[in-house]
């Protein structure tokens, strides 16, 4: 299910490949991958992911940064 050490704003940069969980699906394992385009949460870390849109205008928090 949704990863319990989401990554902290710090770690986030717009042009990234994320994974993140729209509110829609919370719990429900259904991911979504994706390119930030902006970071919306203002704090460093929150406990379901920090909130971001995508490049495709959906919104969402991220729960794994995707490696190279």
């Amino acid at each position: 299910m949704d990863n319990k050490n989401p990554p902290k704003r710090s770690e986030l940069k717009p042009g990234m490949a994320v994974w993140v969980i729209e509110k829609e699906h919370y719990g429900t394992g259904n991911y979504k991958q994706g390119i930030v385009e902006r970071i919306l949460s203002p704090g460093e870390t929150h406990s379901r992911g920090i909130k971001v849109r995508l490049e495709d205008g959906s919104i969402g928090r991220v729960q794994w940064i995707i490696e190279d």
